[in-house]
């Protein structure tokens, strides 16, 4: 634990990770999430959808290769039962580390209709509850809505829908626990994180830029939000591509990425996805080439090559911290 009162300090890794040669994201590593062991698990959009580094970026495991469509969202239980989401597919599915399917909801190529608030049209996130085993699913694109879920995958109770009021949702794009009973939302088109009791009660809300992931730390409790930038004000100093560090009362103690997007290892471009891990390391997922298709920047038919679209910030641990 940090001491109180003290600001959370970050390096980046250059050169993370050791990408083998032949290995790509197609520079879209959408996601990321961390199991018990540290094994960093990045669904991405290249080739082999599930790619699997231990902390020093070595390459563990991989696979997936033609069961998704766009794969968009990851996390990890405490069981290390890894969940993914695929927003083109409409269904998220609970798999092994060695990529063994246990649980499917949804139906691939299959979605309810647009904006129905039925599960699922084009979903975004999910999160797995530590007790009760409860899974939690923003549904985001073609939906305004969470749904729980109990551990089978029965559906429980959903909320939301369009609009700019208080427990209505613009996107909503990331989700996770602050605690055992409370849920943050990034709702992202309207520039907040949005607090409910996992009931669905509307607790608060607070604006941040354009937030597209969340997850909290559990080394320390700090929440981390990937700040997508806005294409109209893209290179304008401090105006998102950043990950704010952020206590649960919205108290900004820190950033990672500089005040302009780039490609440097102190900078961030287009981050999407989040996670930490049990030393306060903390990874990033960019969807680089989706972000500059949409500024232009590459043709969408032209190869990506190797855009950078995953970081890894290290944490500087203090004495006596």
């Amino acid at each position: 634990m940090i001491a109180a009162g003290a600001e959370p300090r970050y390096r980046p890794v250059p050169g993370w990770p050791l990408m083998p040669h032949g290995t790509t994201f197609n520079g879209d590593a959408t996601s990321v999430a961390v199991d018990s062991q540290d094994h960093v698990y990045v669904f991405n959009r290249g080739p082999i959808p599930l790619i699997v580094f231990d902390r020093a970026g070595n390459l563990v495991s991989s696979w997936g290769e033609g069961e998704f469509d766009r794969p968009h969202a990851i996390a990890v239980d405490d069981d290390d039962a890894i969940y993914v989401v695929d927003t083109g597919g409409h269904f998220i599915q609970k798999r092994t580390t060695e990529g063994k399917t246990l649980l499917t909801i949804g139906e691939r190529g299959n979605p309810t209709k647009f904006h129905s608030g039925q599960p699922f049209n084009a979903p975004t996130d999910v999160v797995i509850h530590p007790v009760t085993r409860d899974i939690f699913v923003s549904d985001g694109y073609g939906n305004s809505r969470v749904h729980r879920f109990d551990a089978d995958g029965k559906h429980i109770t959903s909320w939301g829908d369009p609009g700019t009021e208080n427990g209505q949702f613009s996107l909503p794009h990331g989700i996770d626990l602050v605690d055992d009973d409370l849920l943050v939302i990034c709702d992202r088109e309207n520039f907040r994180l949005q607090f409910f009791t996992t009931d669905g009660g509307f607790v608060e809300q607070q604006h941040v830029h354009h937030p597209s992931a969340v997850r909290r730390c559990h080394v320390d409790g700090f929440l981390f939000v990937a700040e997508l930038g806005t294409p109209m004000q893209h290179g304008v100093p401090n105006i998102g591509c950043r990950v704010s560090v952020r206590t649960a009362e919205g108290d900004l103690v820190g950033r990672l990425g500089s005040a302009l997007p780039g490609f440097a290892p102190d900078e961030l471009f287009a981050p999407h996805g989040v996670a930490v891990d049990s030393h306060g390391d903390v990874y990033v997922a960019e969807v680089s080439f989706t972000y500059m298709t949409g500024l232009g920047l590459l043709r969408r038919e032209a190869p990506p090559g190797e855009l950078t679209s995953l970081r890894k910030w290290e944490r500087i641990r203090e004495s006596g911290s």
